[in-house]
């Protein structure tokens, strides 16, 4: 089964409106706008260049970052903004709040969407889980100094009555 044909306009589009949603009240600090918003931008960089293999691989990587930044945003300010607008303006808090959760539940989606656009785009496959090994074999090894043998090129082209190279 193959992954939808989702645009990649689409993907930045709906992180855009889920981080707007989510800054309505100012429960996250301006670390978590300039973080979304900055990756956004890095994601309208790669919807401009549509050949670009750094533009898409540094939105891959920005959102990887900003799902662990949201992580810790929510696990220190959620209860705190629970608090503060609990007597204010809970349904706001719990709409902003419940959207902000959605957009981090949307990123590791987003992410392998950016990855196969990556791969369309020409990007390659550097990630190795296999354990590293020493071997002894060396067949595969070439050595870089090459001992001239008696019919070797300078024989030949004096033969040929071409001027080989002098000897130093």
């Amino acid at each position: 089964m193959g992954i939808l044909t989702i645009s990649l306009k689409n993907i930045v589009l709906v992180h855009w409106l889920l981080t707007i949603w989510a800054c309505f009240i100012s429960w996250l600090p301006t670390s978590y706008v300039l973080a979304n918003v900055s990756v956004l931008a890095v994601g309208v960089w790669a919807i401009a260049q549509k050949d670009s293999i750094d533009a898409i691989l540094m939105f891959l990587i920005g959102l990887a970052v900003t799902i662990l930044t949201d992580i810790v945003h929510f696990a220190l300010y959620y209860a705190a903004g629970e608090f503060q607008y609990k007597s204010v303006a809970p349904d706001l808090f719990r709409f902003s709040g419940g959207l902000a959760i959605t957009s981090l539940m949307l990123k590791p989606v987003s992410c392998l969407y950016a990855y196969h656009v990556y791969r369309v785009r020409g990007g390659e496959n550097n990630f190795s889980f296999r354990f590293p090994r020493i071997t002894r074999n060396r067949d595969e090894y070439q050595t870089f100094d090459h001992q001239d043998q008696p019919g070797s090129s300078a024989n030949n082209q004096a033969e040929a009555g071409k001027p080989g190279p002098s000897p130093c």
